[in-house]
């Protein structure tokens, strides 16, 4: 069981290969960059380090897995006009009287361009301390098409767009939910897995939410129930994952969170059908001062 990085924390996220749980009525087709959903020129993902510790969810599945702990750490630097840089470390240890004990220690670099056109990436992976290959490339969208290069794979292949990276998938989600749209679904790719794969996904938008994120007497995510986030728009998300193609289909993963207005998430639940996985944010550090909203994207730029 490998499970998928949080790469949505931007938004978008390496996929877990094992069960998922049913499709909704539909797999989602994803449709062409819609105006209603184009990033507002108020939209600033804000420059942020989080802290997630991981836990397992009570209930529900096949509890095929007995025991889970873990942390992620995110660290999101950028803006619209320098492009957005993410280091991101996810340590998990997985337990089953089936399979014993799994860890998994993931760090992910990746930067993707302020206008969405190019994206790279690199992921190493330990698994009980025994290291995989590393996955290491670039994407670039050329014309109605993305083109991704992977160093020491096969020749680049190139795939029909249009096909959004994870900071360009966030400002849409938040443009979305703002605009009261109740679902997106696009194309995304964010290098995960081996970096080969391109994935259709379907958000589920709730109403806007504007008080503290966790309910009463609740412990979790009390940076957000305590810090400058408290009262900031939020929505609820619920984020599947599927391998391209038609018709109806079964999500290999699902994410659910609540999406604030400047990019931070909150409220995670990694669900992988037979188990899951909820992520509470025990520390954030924002720099308000940085950032740029996409109004300044290509204005006012240096090399």
């Amino acid at each position: 069981m490998r499970l998928r990085l949080f790469r949505l924390l931007t938004a978008g996220l390496l996929v877990c290969a094992g069960n998922a749980q049913a499709a909704p009525p539909a797999g989602p087709e994803p449709a062409a960059k819609p105006e209603a959903a184009t990033p507002s020129p108020e939209i600033v993902l804000a420059n942020h380090r989080a802290v997630y510790d991981l836990s397992l969810a009570e209930g529900g599945g096949t509890r095929s897995v007995e025991s889970a702990r873990g942390r992620i750490v995110i660290d999101f630097r950028g803006d619209a006009c320098r492009g957005y840089t993410m280091l991101t470390r996810q340590v998990t240890e997985l337990s089953s009287g089936e399979t014993g004990t799994r860890l998994s220690d993931m760090r992910s670099t990746t930067f993707e361009g302020g206008q969405g056109r190019e994206f790279r990436f690199k992921t190493t992976t330990l698994t009980n301390n025994k290291a995989a290959a590393p996955v290491d490339g670039t994407a670039s969208e050329q014309g109605d098409a993305l083109t991704v290069k992977l160093k020491g794979g096969p020749k680049p292949f190139t795939v029909k767009g249009p096909v959004l990276f994870p900071s360009e998938h966030m400002r849409r989600l938040i443009a979305a939910a703002r605009a009261g749209q109740s679902t997106l679904s696009v194309k995304v790719y964010d290098g995960s897995d081996d970096g080969k794969k391109i994935y259709d996904t379907f958000a589920v938008i709730g109403h806007t939410e504007t008080g503290p994120a966790s309910a009463a007497g609740s412990d979790r995510d009390k940076p957000l129930r305590d810090g400058s986030l408290a009262g900031m728009p939020h929505w609820p998300v619920r984020l599947s994952y599927y391998t391209e193609g038609a018709g109806e289909r079964t999500p290999i993963y699902t994410l659910g969170f609540d999406l604030y207005e400047n990019g931070v998430s909150g409220a995670l639940k990694l669900d992988y059908g037979d188990f899951a996985i909820l992520g509470d944010m025990t520390a954030l550090d924002i720099d308000a001062k940085a950032g740029r909203s996409d109004k300044d994207a290509g204005k006012g730029c240096t090399p």
